[in-house]
């Protein structure tokens, strides 16, 4: 109660009504049991809720570099669930207005009687490697230095295998063989993504790369040498010159993907200097 308080009060000097607090949407719970929202604040001054808060708002991608991984997911389903709600004001059906419930975890059209329930996008991303070097990629908006795996929306009607080797031979001209499932995860962008993860391979003597240059700015391989140095000096402030080259942050499963091919190629070096 002390910090719905406190939040009211803040409110209150910013201009907004107390009530204003209604408006959140509940994300979930606590491992002891304390409920977490996550609240629209855009239309708020920004100067005046920063003074107030004795903060600064920074772009959600760059704050995965400055908080912790539990604090990285709640921000993600935070953001992902005010933005649907703000483009699912209207039934498809009917372009009545919809209407939430009091959670905030669907939206109702009265008209039709449609229920709206918050969607991802099921989203494939790969790491490829030739057996010695991994395939990295950027695209144009993606911060300067930033290489990532590769990815891509699954098709209507496609499998996970079925969407990687399109994805792959779209996007760099080629060819995978073998795939190995890694994890999943929900991501923020560009519109709420499940990203499902897999490690793949390539034959060592079919790396030539044919980039999209639609799809992609550059996409080249790393060796183990480089990728262990970007792993080691990641970003450490979000308003100073970023290194030449770097990974997305830890929360990102690109990262863990990146993190799991570098551990596999340390051990086979361990273990053909131990023979």
């Amino acid at each position: 109660m002390c910090l719905e308080r406190d939040l009211k009060q803040i409110l209150e000097k910013v201009g907004k009504d107390k009530h204003f607090i209604n408006e959140s949407f509940l994300l979930g719970c606590t491992d002891k049991s304390e409920p977490q929202f996550s609240l629209e604040v855009g239309e708020v001054e920004r100067s005046a809720l920063e003074q107030e808060c004795r903060g600064t708002f920074v772009d959600l991608r760059k704050a995965f570099f400055m908080i912790t991984p539990s604090e990285s997911a709640l921000a993600a389903k935070g953001q992902a669930l005010l933005r649907w709600h703000q483009t699912n004001g209207f039934c498809s059906a009917t372009g009545q207005p919809t209407t939430r419930n009091q959670s905030g975890s669907f939206r109702v059209c009265q008209s039709s009687g449609i229920t709206y329930y918050p969607k991802m996008s099921p989203v494939v991303i790969v790491l490829v490697s030739d057996g010695s070097r991994c395939l990295l990629a950027r695209q144009a908006m993606f911060p300067p230095g930033m290489y990532s795996a590769l990815s891509g929306f699954c098709d209507m009607g496609e499998s996970v295998e079925e969407a990687l080797h399109r994805e792959v031979a779209e996007e760099v001209g080629l060819e995978v063989e073998n795939l190995q499932y890694s994890g999943s995860q929900h991501w923020p962008f560009p519109q709420s993504s499940f990203m499902l993860a897999c490690h793949a391979t390539v034959n060592p003597n079919k790396t030539q790369v044919n980039i999209d240059k639609a799809e992609l700015e550059d996409a080249r391989w790393f060796t183990l040498e480089e990728i262990t140095t970007a792993l080691q000096n990641p970003p450490r402030n979000p308003r100073e010159q970023p290194p030449v080259f770097w990974v997305p942050p830890s929360y990102a499963i690109a990262n863990q993907l990146i993190r799991e091919w570098a551990n596999q190629q340390q051990l086979l070096r361990s273990t053909h200097r131990l023979k």
